[in-house]
């Protein structure tokens, strides 16, 4: 189905030094020990459900607008226009969490806050196959939001939407929906897959991307991200027990920490198909395949194209990601590969030593 996003491609890895402040909180860990929904003294323990006007009041504090700076022109419809979106505030420090496609291709941005202060932010870290975004600002007196987990959500469910529609004057909007379905996946306008989604009939209007999906407990529980253009009330969050693990990678090396399998995974379109005269017009491409690492060892080569893993078939990198984690255990992943001399099966290990994305 496809989705109203902005369209996104591979941006180089940024990393800033974050310095002793960094070191000192990593999120305060006020995120510590994954202590998310831990109040009311019972660890794990969901608060006591509020009314729809509580939550806003609760949470809109922690909502900013995101104004990119140089966004560079698209011909795809998204959710957000260019240069506007949400964000929410999740550490007091600064550090605010947004769509990565809101961001792409910058480094600096306008934060406005829930009071009406405008400030200047940097893009400290992002991940295109999640579609996510750290921004650091320098302020004082900020709110932070609690994190909810989307595995406790029931279909159903109440949720809250909280974001910037336009970047209209008088700050974020609230629309209100249940929860549709858990788990989906989508496809993105790049060619790549968005797993681990929340549907609800939630409206979300341009500006709602990067804004928090909120249950009634006053917690995020997703990330809005995209909207069904061909259906009504249709519309997509990125959960946060998807995000949740990779924002530590993100804060402290500017991107998420993926295995060093050997070899650069790219993503088969009918120009890579013409380029290197293949024989299969889905997968993924390997290409910089390093001697002595896994995957040479495992017997790919540079031009081979892996089709499918574990009997699961591929389309995308970001299909091959979801698959290789998330499948298989500690068992090596079973490659099926179509090489120079026809297709054969590559076992994988599933540990090597992680790295960032090239």
């Amino acid at each position: 189905m496809p989705v109203h996003m902005k369209s996104r491609s591979l941006f180089p890895v940024l990393t800033v030094g974050l310095g002793a402040a960094l070191c000192s909180l990593l999120f305060a860990l006020c995120w510590a020990g994954d202590a998310r929904s831990a109040d009311n003294g019972v660890a794990g323990a969901k608060p006591k459900p509020m009314t729809v006007p509580e939550v806003v009041a609760m949470v809109r504090p922690s909502v900013v607008t995101v104004m990119s700076r140089g966004v560079p022109p698209s011909s795809v419809q998204h959710p957000s226009p260019p240069g506007s979106g949400s964000g929410l505030i999740v550490d007091e420090a600064g550090f605010i969490l947004t769509n990565n496609h809101l961001v792409e291709g910058v480094k600096s941005v306008v934060i406005g806050l829930h009071n009406g202060r405008m400030t200047p932010g940097r893009v400290i870290g992002r991940d295109f196959l999640l579609d996510l975004a750290v921004i650091k600002i320098n302020a004082k007196d900020l709110v932070a939001a609690k994190l909810g987990r989307t595995a406790e959500l029931q279909i159903g469910e109440t949720v809250v939407a909280i974001g910037n529609p336009f970047a209209l004057k008088g700050g974020s909007t609230v629309t209100v929906g249940v929860v549709s379905a858990t788990d989906r996946a989508i496809l993105a306008p790049n060619g790549e897959t968005l797993y681990d989604l929340i549907q609800t009939d939630a409206a979300i209007t341009p500006g709602n991307s990067g804004g928090p999906l909120v249950d009634l407990s006053g917690q995020v529980v997703g990330i809005n991200a995209a909207v069904a253009p061909a259906a009504q009330a249709i519309s997509y969050a990125i959960s946060i027990d998807a995000a949740y693990p990779h924002i530590k990678s993100m804060l402290v090396r500017g991107a998420v920490m993926r295995p060093d399998l050997g070899f650069v995974p790219v993503t088969v379109t009918p120009s890579i198909v013409a380029s290197f005269n293949l024989e299969v017009d889905r997968g993924v491409l390997a290409v910089q395949v390093e001697p002595s690492k896994p995957a040479a060892e495992a017997g790919l080569s540079f031009g081979d194209v892996i089709t499918a893993i574990d009997n699961i078939q591929l389309y995308s990198i970001s299909d091959f990601w979801h698959v290789f984690l998330r499948t298989g255990g500690e068992a090596p992943a079973q490659l099926t590969v179509y090489g120079k001399n026809g297709q054969f099966t590559a076992p994988l290990p599933r540990a090597p030593s992680a790295t960032a994305p090239r």
